[in-house]
């Protein structure tokens, strides 16, 4: 293979991701593999559209919000619009994630503190039981 494109087979290795996942993410049109008879096969473009992708997935980015960021590439250009509409997606997500993580600290702190009531009213029972 030239080292413009790469085989399935070679994507998957590159981006530890499952031949199934780039299926997907070729069927919802976001990444665009040429067609050799049965193979299918990825150039640079196509390999800088899935790490975005990957990228946007792993901060919680839906699919459609990712679609939508990569339709704002403009070969050539500054892609002010494109870095402008991802920095206001990305400052949501990360609103939306500080906000579940203030929520998670909450919920941790709840539990150890019922967890150690538990564990204070078991060890009395049991000094109760011994004593008793």
């Amino acid at each position: 293979m030239s080292e413009d494109l790469m085989t399935i087979r070679q994507m998957c290795d590159a981006f530890e991701v499952t031949p199934r996942t780039l299926r997907f993410y070729e069927a919802r049109e976001l990444i665009f593999p040429h067609r050799r008879g049965q193979h299918r096969l990825y150039d640079r473009r196509d390999r800088a559209r899935l790490t975005l992708i990957l990228r946007g997935k792993r901060f919680g980015f839906s699919l459609e919000q990712i679609r939508q960021l990569l339709e704002l590439y403009e070969p050539g250009g500054t892609n002010r619009t494109q870095v402008a509409a991802t920095i206001e997606v990305g400052r949501a997500r990360l609103a939306d994630m500080e906000r579940q993580h203030a929520e998670l600290g909450e919920a941790i702190a709840e539990l150890r503190a019922q967890i150690s009531d538990a564990e204070d009213r078991l060890s009395a029972a049991s000094v109760e039981q011994i004593t008793g």
